[in-house]
């Protein structure tokens, strides 16, 4: 018997959902906390959570969609576009990264992630100094490039590589996690007789890991230290700091970043966390390295033919902070989320006051302006191979730009897209 699909368009409404309804209900009384001890929460922290509750609302702007042959009509409500914890925009978001990066971007290369966490006084240092991501980044990336061109049989003069950097904020139990999952070619690009050829390198082992992780946690120390963020005496190394009583967010990020209790009695105190699986022994890689609170881990690779594993990678590095599907609340009223991948210990689940929730949202969300995904080597904006060695063809020298030069005599950029066309660009239809 012959059975027929229909799919059909369902308005997602986020006013039924338990994240919107625990917002809704306890953001005022947070801000109104805060208000009483004379603090408020920063302006973009605040229209993080005012354009979510309008995200997805009819009444807040809506764009009428109308079929051509059968006149039938859609209302599609404005979304926020928000980067903090909208799981809706977040998971649009990734959808349309992923498909930007398999298609346009890593076509045709093998690629391995490399992933690299921090100590946790350096999450809340770069959490609270935003400013500073873009040189670590370097410091990073120029490490791990240089590593493979040199096991290429390279100087960094004769060969370069790409990469693709995400900075994900957030940790499996919504704590405060700054940290770098990065898409490396497995190889290098070089030029021979005026052309740019790719060349294979093998898995990095066990040795160049640990002597990675040595370099990336040396330079950052010492960059850190050069910055005046660092200081020095004869037993420790610190970080400096500095309080300010009328700054909100920092209190949160801090017990954020440390698993701890932001809101309420039980303040300084640990999550509630439960444990319903035994403990594992810690395992060991041939592909992971850790010294110092540093962990760098470059275990998973996706081959040039293996498109549907690529594509699945970095659905999973630009996924959205929360997932609603594992959100639930206790009869007692607390909020729990079960953790993506259990803990070493067991830990499945965490659980939260609903305000203390509100405070683990606030924590998450980035400053205006922060780019969370960032463009190196071969792949960066002003590359010159860029356009030749990307399925897209995008950059300087792009034969795709030489074409509409040479069809046109309006340059380039003076073309714009047709009202349709920016429509379906700009709300997703």
């Amino acid at each position: 018997m012959l059975v027929t699909h229909s799919h059909t368009y369902k308005r997602h409404r986020p006013e039924q959902t338990l994240l919107y309804q625990l917002v809704e209900r306890h953001y005022p009384e947070f801000q109104k906390q805060l208000s009483q001890k004379g603090k408020s929460l920063p302006l973009h922290v605040v229209k993080e959570f005012e354009e979510f509750l309008r995200c997805g609302r009819l009444e807040h702007g809506f764009l009428r969609v109308v079929c051509d042959d059968c006149k039938h009509e859609k209302l599609l409500a404005f979304s926020c576009k928000r980067r903090g914890f909208c799981p809706s925009c977040g998971a649009r978001r990734m959808a349309e990264s992923a498909k930007l990066l398999v298609e346009d971007v890593l076509h045709g290369y093998p690629v391995r992630q490399w992933v690299l966490s921090l100590p946790i006084p350096l999450r809340l240092l770069l959490a609270r100094y935003p400013k500073h991501l873009s040189k670590i980044m370097q410091i990073i990336h120029r490490a791990i490039s240089c590593d493979i061109v040199h096991r290429a049989g390279y100087l960094k003069k004769q060969a370069n590589t790409g990469a693709v950097t995400y900075i994900q904020r957030f940790g499996s139990a919504l704590n405060l996690n700054i940290h770098f999952h990065m898409l490396f070619l497995e190889g290098v690009i070089t030029q021979e007789c005026g052309q740019s050829k790719f060349k294979c390198v093998k898995a990095p082992n066990h040795n160049d890991m640990e002597t990675l992780v040595n370099v990336i946690s040396h330079r950052i120390a010492t960059y850190l230290e050069k910055a005046g963020l660092v200081q020095r005496d004869m037993d420790n190394t610190f970080l400096d700091l500095p309080m300010d009583d009328e700054d909100s967010l920092l209190p949160l990020q801090a017990a954020s970043v440390n698993y701890r209790i932001a809101v309420g009695p039980d303040t300084g105190k640990k999550v509630f966390a439960l444990q319903t699986l035994p403990a594992k022994d810690e395992q060991h890689y041939g592909q992971l390295a850790q010294i110092n609170g540093f962990s760098l881990h470059a275990g998973v690779f996706a081959d040039s033919h293996q498109t549907d594993k690529l594509e699945r990678l970095c659905r999973y590095i630009s996924r959205p902070a929360l997932s609603e599907q594992r959100l639930s609340l206790t009869d007692s009223g607390k909020v729990r989320y079960q953790l993506k991948t259990p803990y070493q210990d067991g830990t499945t689940h965490v659980f939260f006051t609903p305000l203390d929730f509100i405070g683990k949202l606030a924590a998450l969300v980035p400053v205006p302006r922060l780019n969370l995904t960032r463009f190196y080597g071969v792949f960066a904006p002003n590359a010159k191979v860029r356009a030749e060695v990307t399925a897209s063809q995008r950059g300087k020298n792009s034969p795709r730009l030489a074409e509409h030069l040479k069809d046109s005599d309006k340059p380039y950029h003076a073309r714009s897209m047709s009202w349709a066309q920016r429509l379906k660009r700009v709300f997703n239809i």
